[in-house]
């Protein structure tokens, strides 16, 4: 892709993922990398890396809107808290392998939110539950014009190494047994 501006770019994409990538622009001016459907800056902000797509879903929680801006931390869940995760929140996402956690929202104080609520259940402060019933709270109190501390910034730190390569079940002598075998089975 040659090198348009951002800005060029998004004039094209649906009024719903537009208005969302154009408040990512906004903050953070030209992205890094940029494709017809994806703009991608590295390392703004808090964030490890902060995607606006083209493409948005639908949201339903806490009211309906559309997704479109993902943030990503490095952050490591343990592998025990991931279904409480998806209880709370589907735009929520844990890759265990890369150590990273992301929310995908409509913008970056909704991924605040959702984010810091997701701390809140891996540290164990609230459950699943307790946290929906903030994120609605406070998604209602931003329209009311109302304090909401979740919102503004991160409440926690971004970790380091915390990729989680997990642990091999087959050893290397297994794994020269079972190629083995292939080959043989091959030439049968």
């Amino acid at each position: 892709m040659n090198a348009q501006r951002a800005g060029e770019i998004i004039a094209a994409w649906p009024e719903e993922s537009r208005e969302a990538a154009q408040l990512v622009l906004d903050a953070y001016g030209e992205p890094q990398e940029v494709t017809e459907s994806l703009l991608i800056w590295h390392r703004p902000g808090p964030w490890k890396r902060l995607v606006a797509s083209r493409a948005f879903d639908e949201h339903r929680f806490p009211a309906p809107h559309n997704d479109s801006v993902e943030s990503v931390l490095d952050y490591r869940v343990p592998p025990e808290k991931v279904s409480e995760l998806a209880r709370f929140d589907g735009s929520v996402v844990v890759d265990r392998t890369r150590g990273e956690v992301s929310a995908r929202c409509h913008d970056e104080e909704a991924n605040n939110l959702a984010l810091n609520l997701m701390h809140d259940i891996v540290s164990g402060e609230r459950t699943a539950e307790e946290a929906r019933a903030y994120y609605a709270k406070e998604f209602a109190d931003y329209r009311r014009g109302e304090p909401t501390p979740y919102m503004e910034q991160l409440r926690f730190s971004a970790g380091t190494g915390t990729a989680d390569p997990d642990e091999p079940l087959l050893s290397d002598a297994e794994l020269e047994a079972a190629s083995e075998e292939g080959r043989q089975k091959q030439r049968s």
